[in-house]
């Protein structure tokens, strides 16, 4: 055992175990497979689209199989981004995010995934102790990215399914909203920096109207805000509908403009970890290369990359179409799925993920109770996020992953049938639930005898984190395996 001092106190708060690591512990100790384990926990958590790995696989086969790799690649690069992979990302994303001008090479860097981004932004846009302004639910990533890196903290702006005079649905984003927030955060004596975006969004599945964005836009503007767009779900799209870049846009401060984008979402690469960071802000650029040696990406995977995005009849006629076909009908399945179990599901046409209403579920309207059905579903041996690892401020919202084959699908629905009816069995009988349509057969129930400790812990660390605050609130948390 380590001895008191052996960790300094920024060491101790970093190396903090958060209660949904320890579901991912549980879950990574006892993985779902069809063949070698299929009564471990299905996964339905993790976003991570594996619906188009035939399709990189044969792409990587037919373009790259056998060939050798160059001598320089095996080198020291460019901290920023291998030059000519950085030309070719700008073409890109001049091209699908529809830029009015040509994006440059010069503005874009290089990082090994997003997460990388935001923690080189936290140190280099924010002191510690500042915050940011976020719309909930989101991402919870984010949090831990900016706060252990940057030690800077979350501004809620909170949404939820109350539909608002002048509001046709939940969950909207309105520019009064954004400014209670900073009111509320002056009082509290915190100097917010940025706005932070995610567009498409996560977990919601929606897209910001480009009016929307450009009434953002205006309000950073007025408040001297950077805005950090965040647009990985940004060729995601199952539904044909419009969807505004913010590289689109004639912004009112684009120096203080700063979009990410990478793989890992949009082709089904979370394992390759390199994503771009676009900003036209020299000075920032001049800092954020100074950390970019820390989260370089090797030489011969960006070269790869470069010839994949440079194959646009491959992406626009083979890919692009194929990936949304896929995610259009497993979307069907999970929504229809979740509707024979009397679960609604947010309207949504983009990302990997439904945000689906398990309120009437709940024993008490209560994050606690959120986190006991949730331990009941893990218990149930299915994975699935909660609201609170995204900061909703309304109990009983859960995110499901539906970029999976059908199969599996089916078989999540099953056993969220199974654990719901034993959960609710005491009190409400679910008589009216209709058949759920798979061939597979129901998971095995596990005992309470191996975990019931963890859950009682979970439950209490819940509480604490809780009651720390009830509007500016660290989710770190509860934030792991979210994806």
């Amino acid at each position: 055992m380590a001895a008191e001092g052996d960790m300094s106190a920024r060491g101790r708060r970093i190396g903090d175990d958060s209660a949904l690591d320890c579901s991912s512990s549980i879950y990574e100790a006892d993985p779902y497979d069809e063949c070698t384990n299929p009564q471990g926990i299905l996964n339905l958590g993790t976003s991570e689209n594996k619906l188009c790995f035939d399709l990189i696989e044969d792409w990587f086969n037919r373009r790259n199989g056998g060939k050798s790799i160059a001598p320089d690649l095996l080198q020291y690069s460019c901290v920023q981004g291998i030059e000519s992979f950085r030309e070719e990302i700008a073409k890109f994303l001049t091209d699908y995010t529809r830029a009015p001008k040509t994006l440059h090479s010069e503005e874009i860097i290089i990082m090994n995934g997003c997460c990388s981004i935001f923690a080189a932004l936290s140190m280099v846009l924010f002191d510690p102790g500042d915050g940011y302004l976020i719309p909930t639910p989101y991402y919870g990533g984010v949090n831990p990215y900016m706060d252990l890196y940057g030690e800077v903290q979350a501004v809620h702006v909170h949404l939820d399914s109350k539909i608002s005079e002048g509001e046709s649905l939940p969950f909207r984003l309105t520019v009064d909203k954004l400014e209670s927030g900073m009111q509320h955060a002056k009082e509290k004596g915190i100097r917010v920096r940025a706005l932070i975006l995610i567009n498409p969004h996560n977990p919601l599945g929606d897209i910001y109207p480009e009016q929307l964005l450009k009434d953002c836009l205006d309000f950073a503007h007025r408040h001297k805000l950077h805005v950090i767009m965040d647009e990985i779900y940004m060729l995601s799209r199952f539904e044909d509908i419009n969807f505004t870049s913010i590289l689109s846009l004639n912004a009112p401060d684009p120096e203080r403009i700063h979009f990410m984008w990478g793989f890992s979402k949009d082709f089904a690469m979370c394992g390759i970890r390199v994503a771009v960071l676009h900003t036209r802000n020299k000075e920032i650029r001049s800092a954020l290369n100074r950390l970019a040696s820390f989260h370089r990406c090797p030489g011969p995977i960006q070269c790869i990359l470069r010839q994949l995005i440079a194959d646009r009849e491959w992406i626009n006629k083979t890919y692009l179409p194929t990936n949304q076909r896929r995610l259009r009908e497993a979307h069907r399945i999970i929504v229809d799925g979740l509707a024979a179990l009397g679960i609604p599901v947010l309207q949504n046409s983009a990302g990997l993920y439904v945000w689906a209403d398990f309120r009437k579920f709940l024993k008490t309207q209560t994050t606690e109770a959120e986190i006991d059905l949730w331990w009941k579903l893990i218990h149930g041996k299915l994975y699935i996020n909660p609201g609170i690892a995204f900061g909703c401020c309304e109990p009983g919202w859960f995110r499901l992953v539906f970029s999976d084959v059908a199969d599996r699908i089916n078989l999540g629905i099953q056993r969220l049938k199974v654990t719901l009816q034993a959960y609710v069995s005491e009190t409400s009988p679910m008589d009216d639930l209709k058949e759920v349509p798979s061939s597979l057969v129901s998971a095995k129930m596990c005992s309470d005898d191996d975990s019931s400790e963890w859950g009682e812990e979970l439950l209490q660390r819940t509480s604490e984190a809780l009651t720390q605050n009830n509007t500016i609130v660290n989710v770190t948390a509860f934030t792991s395996a979210t994806g």
